[in-house]
């Protein structure tokens, strides 16, 4: 009996009630417990479109990171809002900092709040004076979320300096290239000290620091196309300026701008200061003669619409790729006296000729070196029958078509002399039938050569498109007349569809 009294004594519930309060402490509690290093599956990344937000279309989160970065670096003190925007990229107003580095204080919502503002520039009257000391900067950011530019695998392919890059589909690995290109091209431009442009500060990924150009009165300094011109003599001023620049970039740093327009040029201080040149490209770039080419275009038609006289498009091209130029004493590397020259020798457009000749030069074939040229021009240029390279890359142009054409006249008045002599003294000498002789072999070989050449030019069009009407039409009958003898042997539908039964009931 003691036993039994015993067992009654045991309290059995304060051992589930126990057991039941460590099942909710865990169901409470299993949430915050990390069970990551007992798994050895990979876990999953989790992407947010957060991330990606950007807020005018460049301030995304990872921007914002760079941003932060140059201000604890203390390259930048403070943003002041956005100068412009446009299809590549926008532009804010920053001041520079101290160049100490510093703690990260800044927070982000800071950063995009001073810099979604409109930018208020210090204009000297209303401004204390740690704010008009300060350095001014151009704050570049190249887009990364809608991209409207997207023709840039053609500027960077071919490059020797890019050789090496990777990934050029990826559109923001592509902009971090891009960024560095225009950094890159500023600095060699800065440096060589021949053409005006921003002093380039510092790049980041797809930020790009600069000097900020800044007339004085709390407004940038005016692009070319927004600039007021006091008279036509500085519209002209500003042509002859554009063209030395288009040789001294080629010549002396070793670019092509591919996109210089009135867009691209600034009026700082009274000179042209030169921007925008990440698209630039070196002369060994596969496209450099078209890109030269373009920028003459450009520029002529927008002095052409401000009413002054300019310059044959070819003229311009030839006086940029001339290593040396006929009557020039100045310095090949001083802007001022490269206008000079071009004001004082280069002729101008005036007849429907120079136009059509302008015309014509815009649809050239341009060839930089011999391997550019085809085998039957090839040997018509060794022959001195093709002039291309002659005039377009020779140092002086008119010098080669007044040489070239004197050349050809030569020769067709000591063949119509040779001819004429023969005529009348038949008898002289046996020397004058030699040469005789040699001249008409001569004249007979330039006639079959130049047929050959003219027959080869023209090709036969072939395809649909450019069909006889008569030969189409009766392509047209053999084929329906085809088709025709074919339903004849052609098994019914009915009577196929009975022979698919049987064969199926058949299995």
């Amino acid at each position: 009996m003691s036993l039994v009294k015993q067992f009654d004594k045991l309290d059995i519930s304060s051992g589930k009630e126990k057991e039941h309060i460590n099942t909710r402490i865990l169901d409470k509690y299993s949430h915050r417990i990390k069970t990551d290093e007992l798994s050895f599956k990979k876990a999953k990344s989790n992407k947010d479109k957060a991330n990606r937000a950007t807020v005018e279309n460049v301030l995304d989160p990872r921007t914002m990171r760079f941003l932060r970065a140059l201000m604890n670096r203390g390259i930048i003190s403070d943003f002041n809002g956005c100068l412009s925007t446009g299809k590549e990229a926008n532009v804010y107003h920053a001041f520079a900092g101290d160049g100490i580095p510093r703690g990260s204080t800044i927070q982000e919502e800071e950063i995009i709040n001073k810099m979604t503002q409109e930018a208020t520039l210090p204009n000297g009257s209303n401004d204390n004076e740690e704010t008009i000391d300060k350095k001014e900067y151009a704050v570049k950011i190249f887009k990364t979320s809608i991209l409207v530019f997207k023709d840039r695998e053609r500027y960077v392919d071919g490059e020797f300096r890019f050789r090496n890059s990777r990934s050029q589909h990826n559109p923001r690995k592509m902009i971090k290239i891009w960024a560095e290109k225009e950094f890159r091209n500023l600095k060699r431009i800065y440096v060589s000290g021949v053409i005006p442009v921003p002093r380039p500060i510092e790049i980041k990924n797809n930020v790009l620091v600069m000097e900020f150009l800044n007339r004085g009165d709390g407004f940038a300094s005016p692009r070319l196309r927004d600039y007021p011109y006091q008279d036509k003599e500085e519209v002209v001023h500003y042509y002859h300026t554009m063209v030395a620049y288009m040789r001294l970039l080629y010549q002396v740093c070793g670019l092509v701008h591919a996109d210089l327009s009135e867009y691209n040029t600034l009026v700082h201080n009274d000179k042209l200061y030169v921007i925008d040149v990440s698209q630039s490209v070196q002369p060994e770039h596969p496209m450099s003669l078209d890109f030269l080419r373009m920028d003459i275009k450009n520029v002529n038609l927008y002095f052409e619409k401000m009413g002054i006289s300019i310059f044959p498009e070819k003229i311009i091209f030839q006086f940029v790729i001339a290593e040396q130029l006929d009557n020039f004493n100045g310095d090949y590397k001083d802007y001022n006296d490269l206008r000079d020259y071009v004001r004082d020798n280069l002729p101008i457009k005036q007849t429907e000729e120079d136009e059509a000749e302008d015309e014509v030069f815009r649809s050239l074939y341009l060839v930089r070196n011999l391997s550019g040229l085809e085998e039957r021009d090839f040997d018509r240029f060794t022959e001195g029958k093709f002039d291309l390279l002659k005039s377009l890359l020779a140092q002086d142009n008119k010098k080669n078509f007044n040489a070239s054409e004197n050349n050809e006249n030569e020769d067709i008045s000591d063949t119509d002399d040779s001819g004429s002599d023969s005529g009348d003294d038949h008898e002289e000498d046996g020397c004058d039938d030699d040469q005789e002789n040699d001249s008409d072999n001569d004249e007979d070989d330039d006639e079959e050569e130049d047929s050959d050449y003219e027959d080869d030019r023209e090709k036969i069009l072939k395809g649909k498109k450019y069909e006889d009407k008569d030969l189409k039409k009766q392509r047209k009958q053999e084929a329906k007349d085809a088709k025709r003898e074919k339903r004849k042997t052609k098994v019914k539908k009915h009577v196929k569809k009975k022979l698919v039964k049987k064969t199926k009931s058949k299995k």
